[in-house]
């Protein structure tokens, strides 16, 4: 059912689901392997689809981290909310990781140590993905940690003008195979640096 789910949703909306079956749990392994689960008090996850990385978070974690999913997919979120109803410190909204900052501030989040994505950047609007990336890069701790997959290296440029570091590793134990991204903050503010605030006029 849940890969019929996907199927179906990808058919209807393929620039923002990206993929037609759910992620691998050898890709949601990778996803999560740097995670200091220990010390993170806030971890994000955007576009968690079915929740294949949302189960291995909440595997994972402490139980007074607070995870919360952004999923704008009314399909996904409503089998988000069902599927993990009983979980505790689990946030989920339906709406666009475009306004995290809204999203952290209504929930009293106070940053992210940790955002995980599964969002398709090569396919999503640039206008979309150059907000969410700013954003991205202003809610996380300074020592925080952005996590994304891709089944190409096509977006690794326009990703690295808002981080600083990007650690790239490869499962092929997935359809199709994927490239995880481990970005690392800047010291400075994204804009200051590159003045990419009109990079996608």
């Amino acid at each position: 059912m849940k890969r019929f789910s996907f199927l179906f949703q990808y058919i209807v909306n393929p620039k923002t689901v990206g993929a037609i079956l759910p992620s691998s749990r050898f890709l949601g392994d990778k996803m999560v392997e740097q995670i200091d689960f220990n010390k993170a008090k806030y971890i994000v996850e955007y576009g968690p689809g079915t929740g294949v990385f949302t189960e291995k978070l909440l595997k994972k974690r402490n139980p007074k981290t607070i995870i919360l999913l952004v999923e704008n997919n009314q399909e996904f979120y409503s089998l988000l909310r069902e599927k993990f109803r009983r979980e505790k410190n689990l946030l989920i909204v339906q709406g666009s990781a475009e306004h995290i900052d809204l999203h952290l501030r209504k929930h009293s989040i106070p940053y992210a140590d940790y955002v995980i994505s599964g969002l398709p950047f090569a396919s999503l609007p640039k206008q979309v993905s150059y907000k969410i990336l700013l954003n991205t890069s202003k809610i996380l701790d300074k020592e925080g940690q952005f996590i994304t997959f891709q089944y190409t290296k096509f977006k690794k440029a326009f990703i690295e003008q808002f981080f600083g570091k990007i650690d790239v590793k490869r499962e092929l134990r997935n359809f199709p195979p994927a490239f995880v991204f481990n970005c690392s903050m800047l010291e400075k503010n994204v804009e200051e640096i590159y003045g990419v605030q009109n990079s996608y006029c």
